[in-house]
């Protein structure tokens, strides 16, 4: 297949996956009490400016889909000195405090998908920039994938 079509229905899953998110209704299978929507709120606006920061720290290397730009680099400096996948460590913040805010196992299960799918879409993402770029695979033996010195 394609590897643009295939950068494109990695998009459209996760416009599926985080819409769900959005479009799934709360509940009461656990408390969500002041300082959990606290925690909640930190995740999910930390996780917001997180991936605002990434973005503009990739410049002309941002694409809609996971797919390299041929006017792009590789960037190892700034967040992308700290993780390789700033902007997914920053969704999946933002997927957290979603879902912490919910107090819904549903919402849980949608978010533990999307935990699944974005290691998937790193690891699909990372075949292609090792291909784009030479240096890629000594950048991923030192850098963590989304959480530092984690994971």
């Amino acid at each position: 297949m394609n590897r643009h079509l295939t950068g494109w229905l990695w998009v459209a899953a996760q416009v599926v996956i985080l819409g769900a998110l959005i479009v799934l209704p709360g509940r009461d299978d656990w408390a969500t009490p002041r300082w959990v929507e606290l925690i909640a709120a930190v995740l999910f606006f930390g996780g917001l400016a997180l991936v605002g920061i990434a973005a503009l720290g990739l410049g002309r290397s941002l694409t809609p889909t996971p797919v390299p730009t041929q006017a792009g680099s590789l960037r190892t400096n700034g967040l992308y000195g700290v993780v390789r996948h700033p902007i997914y460590t920053g969704v999946l913040a933002v997927v957290a405090g979603m879902t912490l805010r919910s107090g819904s196992f549903v919402h849980l299960v949608v978010a533990v998908a999307a935990l699944v799918f974005f290691d998937r879409k790193a690891a699909w993402e990372e075949a292609q920039l090792a291909a784009a770029y030479p240096g890629y695979a000594d950048y991923a033996a030192t850098t963590r994938k989304f959480l530092p010195g984690i994971w």
